[in-house]
């Protein structure tokens, strides 16, 4: 709904924050509370992230990319849906500008173990984490209406922060 989104904006006002969700009453939440508190460094876009990454936004256009609690599709069936994929990356890739930061956070296990495993494999990205795991919980994250759940149901939420590497030709 937004809350989370609102609060690291108030937080990092020199930060502009681009949030994109497909759930309506979480973008006109977001947007209230922005006119609110008097955000100005809020935008929000309406539809996929796929979509606004591909047809939207520039080449190295984002330095930084947040995926908070995206919808696990816990059913094995349902897995080729999760969102971090190494086809999303690849994408989010091409937008990210080097050095910039990739940072997930899920409370489903399963899912934080894929894309720990996505993430590592994946050519463009490099885990911030020496130990090559999971990261702690940024101060910079505010909780989230999902995770304050997760946490309720006593899930363990683990964070994934990557850096986009270079490529030989952007040194």
């Amino acid at each position: 709904m937004g809350e989370a989104t609102a609060q690291m904006a108030a937080d990092a006002p020199a930060t502009n924050i681009l949030a994109a969700d497909v759930h309506t009453p979480g973008q006109g939440n977001l947007l209230g509370l922005a006119e609110h508190h008097g955000l100005t460094n809020v935008r929000v876009a309406n539809g996929d992230a796929i979509i606004l990454l591909r047809e939207m936004l520039t080449p190295d256009s984002l330095d930084g990319l947040r995926v908070y609690f995206p919808d696990p599709w816990p059913k094995k069936r349902h897995h080729k849906r999760r969102l971090i994929q190494p086809e999303f990356l690849t994408l989010a890739a091409t937008r990210l500008k080097p050095g910039a930061t990739v940072h997930c956070a899920t409370d489903w296990e399963p899912y934080a173990e894929q894309m720990l495993d996505v993430l590592d494999a994946h050519p463009d990205f490099e885990n911030s984490q020496p130990d090559g795991g999971f990261a702690p919980r940024p101060d910079f994250r505010p909780l989230t209406r999902f995770e304050g759940q997760g946490l309720d149901k006593g899930h363990v939420v683990n964070d994934l922060v990557f850096r986009r590497v270079p490529h030989d030709d952007q040194r």
